[in-house]
């Protein structure tokens, strides 16, 4: 029998990536949801004689994200000891100050993939995982950007925001018996997402300077230091106490 059956979105890079090398590990099954397949992952997995399924899907197209959250939680077995769902894709683009935010298929996509998609997986996910006598898990990647607010991220902040409130309806709906839940913000990370803040127009983020220079002084944690540390906050047993937290309060 399976102890772990782990699904994680945003697999293939940055943060992601190292989750979904953490959680390679005996007993588990890991489903990753993301862009590219990682052809590394799959040897790690083989190597490791772990069960992975690598599904390609852009999570920012609305109906591949639907018809992917159906299809995947319905295959779930039922007999695992514990489920994960770790919504950890995302993007920081648009980046442009609120006066200059008229791309509407660039906003559409933002909260496509930062809130729709976690909310269409999240809901098959508990469908699937309803009445199951496991220790069930929701991991929702959020940000500071959701809780402070940063000229020119409008979007980004919005969707973060969006997260958090709607990871606590979770786990109030939830309740103490139910999917537990938490909003985990990972700290300043050396992503490819920190590459496209580098590469921002001044003008359209006032704070690059700052960013630029936690790059050029050290000050980015590495998505390889970071994953184990989000991994084992996931593991703890007071998990879901608090809904919403910061990576940072764990050092």
């Amino acid at each position: 029998m399976t102890d772990t059956i782990a699904i994680l979105t945003g697999a293939s890079r940055g943060i992601g990536a190292g989750l979904a090398r953490g959680l390679i590990r005996p007993g588990t099954r890991l489903i990753t949801l993301a862009r590219r397949a990682d052809p590394q992952l799959a040897a790690l997995a083989q190597a490791q004689g772990v069960e992975l399924e690598q599904i390609q899907v852009d999570l920012s197209d609305l109906q591949a994200a639907e018809q992917t959250a159906e299809r995947v939680c319905a295959a779930l077995p039922r007999d695992a000891k514990r489920y994960l769902l770790i919504n950890n894709a995302g993007t920081v683009e648009p980046v442009a100050a609120v006066g200059a935010l008229t791309d509407g298929a660039a906003i559409n996509t933002a909260f496509t993939l930062n809130v729709s998609a976690v909310i269409l997986l999240t809901a098959r996910f508990i469908d699937a995982v309803q009445g199951l006598q496991a220790d069930r898990r929701v991991l929702n990647i959020s940000s500071g950007a959701g809780r402070n607010p940063n000229a020119g991220w409008g979007v980004y902040c919005a969707t973060k925001a969006a997260l958090d409130m709607y990871t606590r309806v979770l786990k109030q709906e939830q309740g103490g018996n139910g999917v537990r839940t938490v909003a985990l913000a990972p700290g300043i990370v050396d992503t490819g997402m920190q590459e496209t803040i580098r590469a921002s127009d001044p003008a359209d983020f006032p704070a690059l300077a700052k960013f630029q220079e936690f790059h050029a002084t050290g000050k980015l944690a590495s998505p390889a230091d970071v994953a184990p540390r989000i991994l084992a906050y996931l593991d703890r047993d007071d998990f879901g106490t608090t809904e919403i937290d910061d990576i940072r309060n764990y050092q």
